[in-house]
């Protein structure tokens, strides 16, 4: 299992394929990474060599793409200034709510949680 930005990924898998494992690399951006290699579409990614893996990373940073620890760092970042500043969107992450205008009062169940059951008060008769 060649290990690539500090990411596992699957040897059994094209490389096409298992690249995207990789965070802030999607279809497009492996396929590009794979035409420029020069690799042969059908190879698996347990038959990248160590020369392979360097000229992986070496696109990678001709690119400039930012994956992995960067990326990650920067989006935290970003979420960070919108908290700070107080603005619309950096509340609803603060609150744990959708961000992008969803609706609330029925779904919204992934970024609000389970139910949680309010006023209902039993008297002890």
């Amino acid at each position: 299992m060649p290990r690539i930005f500090g990411t596992d990924i699957p040897g059994k898998k094209r490389i096409a394929f298992a690249l995207r494992y990789i965070y802030g690399v999607g279809p497009t951006r492996a396929d590009a990474i794979v035409a420029e290699a020069g690799f042969n579409e059908a190879m698996r990614a347990d038959q990248l060599t160590e020369q392979d893996i360097n000229r992986i990373m070496a696109i990678c940073g001709e690119k400039g793409f930012k994956v992995e620890g960067d990326l990650r760092r920067e989006v935290i970042g970003d979420i960070k200034r919108l908290q700070n500043i107080r603005c619309y969107r950096g509340i609803r992450h603060l609150r744990g709510l959708p961000v992008r205008g969803q609706r609330t009062s029925t779904n919204a169940r992934t970024r609000k949680g389970a139910r949680k059951t309010v006023g209902v008060v039993r008297s002890k008769e």
